[in-house]
């Protein structure tokens, strides 16, 4: 299985449990928030998107900034 493959596997199965998939995006971009200076929060809400975006989910252009960090 190539990487093309996986990826396809992973935007099929995004697309099946997309609610779940955003979940685990944004648990993810909040742990990292949690560990990293506030600086770094739009990088990370960039990347929680570019992942929504490469799965097929759409970028969440809501979500992001310092009111969202959670400690």
């Amino acid at each position: 299985m190539g990487f093309d493959d996986a990826l396809n596997k992973a935007k099929d199965v995004a697309g099946k449990h997309s609610d779940q998939a955003n979940q685990g995006i944004d648990a993810a971009t909040d742990k990292v928030k949690d560990r990293t200076p506030d600086q770094f929060d739009k990088h990370v809400d960039s990347g929680g998107d570019a992942a929504r975006d490469q799965l097929g989910l759409g970028g969440d252009k809501d979500k992001g900034g310092k009111g969202d960090k959670k400690k």
